[in-house]
């Protein structure tokens, strides 16, 4: 049974430290076990632009365990366009493209978490569960490419939810929207955690020898079981190397990505993940740190207070001491990579272990000069 009840404050923590206590987290706010197998958040408080929070309550007759598992549901969404712009000035693009909303694979750390709240729902379980599908991605990309006066730039995919979650399996929009920037000829950038690329490596081949591809897989630990607690529905971090090593076999530019990089969990891996990653086949590797914009504070912590309790004082300690003392600064210049001693030490390892393994010699510059504009309709074609 559920209570709608008045909202209360839910925005980023405190600079005090009271935060490093336990949060507050009652029986209510807990999604029951057996209902969120398989995900990662335990959480599913309203978005902070409702004016009412969802509160379960046990009304006397047991109501609460006969409620179902969490299933994932996909609500088909018409988009009015596809290319989304941006001016950040600590990022390598200008534009992207997200043909989804929500991701599946459940990262307890996903930055990405608080967008749910823009469509009336939560950051924590909707977002892994509610999910968002733009079916006409593809024949929206190719009507903006196709506008006069467009000038072609890398696409970056990927970069807020993962464009190869699990209903990428039923929906194939990557597919359709790789097949359009491969008949344009226009250069993409694909960020992802799942081995199902590997089904898209022809296109990606036939691009990436016209310098138009590249491809970067995020591998956060090479422990299993962490990965599993942490990126549940995500491919195991063995698959995606398999896939690292099967693209850059196809002549594909491949990156590994430490993204988030979690101080005092998974930083003691940098250097493992770098000669991994060398050894099969990537040419560059980067990384982040950990970013707890918003609700994402909130359900990290939670997290880590029930999965590694012995850990909780000591990361976000570290991490607040690389965030000018909170959770998250999100300053340009800094919000990335962090600034202070240790955050130094990080990016002086990554940078030394990256040398050590022979990545980052060379960053591929992908082809803008060849675009072709695509022809809809009754256009008149050119004499030339």
């Amino acid at each position: 049974m559920f209570m709608l009840e008045p909202d209360r404050e839910r925005m980023a923590p405190t600079d005090s430290d009271d935060c490093l206590e336990v949060p507050a987290v009652t029986d209510s706010d807990l999604v029951a076990a057996d209902r969120r197998r398989g995900r990662g958040a335990a959480l599913n408080r309203s978005g902070r632009y409702e004016c009412q929070s969802r509160t379960s309550f046990d009304d006397g007759w047991d109501t609460l365990e006969d409620l179902p598992p969490l299933k994932t549901t996909v609500q088909e969404e018409k988009a009015r366009t596809i290319i989304t712009r941006n001016s950040s000035p600590d990022i390598s693009f200008d534009r992207s493209i997200n043909p989804y909303r929500g991701c599946e694979h459940g990262c307890i750390y996903c930055f990405a978490r608080p967008t749910h709240a823009y469509m009336g729902l939560s950051p924590g379980l909707d977002f892994e569960t509610r999910l968002f599908a733009k079916p006409n991605a593809a024949e929206l990309l190719e009507r903006e490419l196709a506008r006069p006066g467009y000038v072609p730039r890398t696409i970056a995919i990927g970069t807020n939810t993962d464009p190869y979650q699990p209903i990428e399996r039923r929906y194939a929009l990557m597919r359709e929207i790789l097949e359009v920037l491969d008949r344009c000829n226009h250069p993409v950038g694909i960020v992802t955690k799942s081995a199902l690329i590997l089904r898209d490596a022809d296109i990606l081949e036939r691009m990436a020898a016209r310098g138009l591809a590249k491809v970067a897989l995020s591998v956060t630990t090479l422990d299993k079981s962490l990965a599993r607690m942490m990126e549940p529905r995500a491919s195991a971090p063995h698959k995606r190397l398999g896939a690292v090593k099967t693209l850059a076999a196809a002549g594909i530019p491949v990156a590994v990505m430490m993204a988030p990089v979690i101080p005092a969990l998974t930083d003691c891996e940098i250097e493992t993940i770098v000669e991994t990653a060398a050894d099969h086949g990537a040419s560059e590797a980067g990384y982040i740190l950990l970013r707890l914009p918003l609700e994402v504070s909130d359900l990290f912590r939670d997290w880590l207070l029930r999965n590694r309790p012995d850990r909780y004082r000591h990361v976000m300690n570290v991490l607040r001491s690389m965030r000018g003392g909170k959770d998250y600064d999100p300053e340009w210049g800094t919000r990335m990579k962090g600034k202070g001693p240790y955050a130094d030490q990080i990016g002086k390892r990554f940078a030394l272990a990256a040398r050590r393994f022979g990545l980052n010699q060379r960053r591929r510059k992908l082809d803008c000069d060849s675009f072709r504009p695509p022809l809809i309709g009754d256009v008149q074609l050119s004499l030339f």
